[in-house]
C-alpha cells in the first residue's frame, strides 16, 4: 500500500513539473531566472536567455512579445520603455 502511494505521489510531482513547463517561460538573464506565464499551454521557447541578443530580435518572436517580454526587457534596463513599445509595434503591424 505505502508503495503505491509513493509511486502516485512520484507521477504526481512529474505531472505539475510537466504543467509548470507547459505553462511558463523561464528567461534567464546572466545568473538570474524570470518567468513569465504563457498565453496558451506549449514547449515553445521554454528556456530562454536574453544575455546578448538584441532587443529586436528578442521582440521579433511571437511567443514571448505575446507573454510580455517586452516589460521584462524594460525592467532589466535592457531597452526604454519607447524603444519597446516602438518595436513591439512594429511586429505586431507585420504580424497582420
Amino acid at each position: 500500500m505505502k508503495s503505491r502511494i509513493k509511486q502516485y505521489f512520484f507521477f504526481a510531482v512529474i505531472g505539475a513539473i510537466g504543467y509548470f513547463l507547459l505553462s511558463n517561460h523561464l528567461i534567464f538573464y546572466g545568473k538570474e531566472v524570470h518567468l513569465l506565464k504563457k498565453t496558451s499551454l506549449n514547449l515553445h521557447y521554454t528556456f530562454f536567455s536574453v544575455k546578448d541578443k538584441k532587443p529586436e530580435t528578442i521582440l521579433k518572436i511571437d511567443h514571448l512579445r505575446e507573454a510580455g517580454i517586452g516589460d521584462l526587457l524594460v525592467e532589466l534596463d535592457i531597452v526604454g520603455e519607447e524603444e519597446k513599445q516602438r518595436l513591439e509595434d512594429k511586429f505586431q503591424y507585420e504580424e497582420e
